[in-house]
């Protein structure tokens, strides 16, 4: 298959598991404590509407985004199905609580590197580097210092965040996950053989992946910022809010272009920031996670077959 005929898939890491998509589908795989593993399929609903909107540029990101959140959702909730029925073995009140909390693990694995938890969490994300910048207006008063400012606590504040729910051992799983994804749509990508040798020899880091996304938000944002005035205080609240619509559109584009110039020369080092992001939000996984993802692309793959030609490639992995 050469490389205009090669389809572009996204995933995303999910509890103990994988989930891919394609145009038509999307399938995860989970693997259980008796080393089966089951499949979820979801098709993918074809609205005119939507597809037109996701043509055009800067609003494609936006509906790219929902269109993750709503599918990416429900493959989450049966992940964390499969995961809780692991613990079918629990005492009734114990088991209410294991549900619960391995929710919250859930979804705070996914806000590192999923789009849903990304649109919940942008608000803040967005808000308080603005408050922590205006403290040391006394310092930095001029314009352009408080928009550094308050990249630079942003950039922070997301680095504190993803060390911070790396230590939970689950969250290292969805890591592992995720690596494990990345590693499987790197050696597709590639051309050689799905087996988990040729995979586990692929990067564990990809151009289009949710991470990279994240990063371009704080840098795009940077010098959006630069281009309305930071004085008043509500005036800069307001302002932020407004643009987040803005920034994410932006962003989505400059993930795109990084994506189609990552082999080009000086080019591809455009995408390196998002890359070195990656590093942190990926892991390296163990065989028995390659499978699971493995077993996923396959099983997509199979569903695909006959509608493969004209596959998404705006999807984030």
């Amino acid at each position: 298959m050469s490389e205009v005929q090669k389809p572009v898939y996204g995933g995303q890491a999910v509890v103990e598991g994988v989930m891919f998509g394609g145009k038509h589908h999307t399938v995860t795989a989970v693997r259980r404590k008796d080393s089966t593993i089951v499949y979820y399929h979801l098709p993918r609903e074809s609205k005119p509407a939507v597809n037109r909107l996701k043509k055009v540029p800067f609003i494609r990101g936006i509906v790219a985004l929902i269109q993750s959140s709503a599918t990416g959702s429900k493959h989450l909730n049966f992940s964390t199905e499969q995961y809780e029925q692991e613990n079918g073995e629990k005492q009734e009140e114990e088991k209410k609580e294991t549900k619960e909390s391995s929710k919250l693990s859930v979804w705070l694995g996914v806000a590192v590197i999923g789009v849903l938890s990304f649109l919940f969490g942008k608000l803040l994300f967005t808000l308080i580097p603005v408050f922590l910048a205006e403290l040391t207006r006394p310092i930095f008063n001029g314009h352009m210092a408080q928009v550094l400012m308050e990249s630079l606590f942003k950039l922070i504040l997301l680095l504190v965040y993803i060390y911070v729910v790396s230590m939970t051992p689950l969250i290292k799983r969805v890591f592992q996950y995720h690596g494990a994804e990345h590693k499987v749509i790197n050696c597709f990508e590639s051309g050689k053989e799905l087996t988990v040798a040729n995979v586990q020899a692929s990067s564990r880091l990809h151009y289009r992946c949710g991470s990279s996304f994240i990063l371009f938000t704080v840098i795009v944002g940077m010098f959006v910022y630069l281009l309305v005035p930071t004085d008043p205080l509500w005036l800069r609240v307001v302002d932020r809010v407004l643009l987040i619509p803005v920034v994410l559109g932006i962003a989505f584009e400059v993930l795109q272009l990084t994506n189609k110039v990552r082999d080009t020369p000086v080019l591809r080092y455009l995408g390196y920031p998002g890359l070195w992001l990656q590093l942190l939000t990926t892991k390296a996984p163990s065989d028995d996670q390659v499978e699971v993802a493995l077993a996923s692309f396959t099983e997509l793959l199979r569903m695909e077959k006959n509608t493969e030609k004209g596959l998404e490639s705006d999807v984030i992995v």
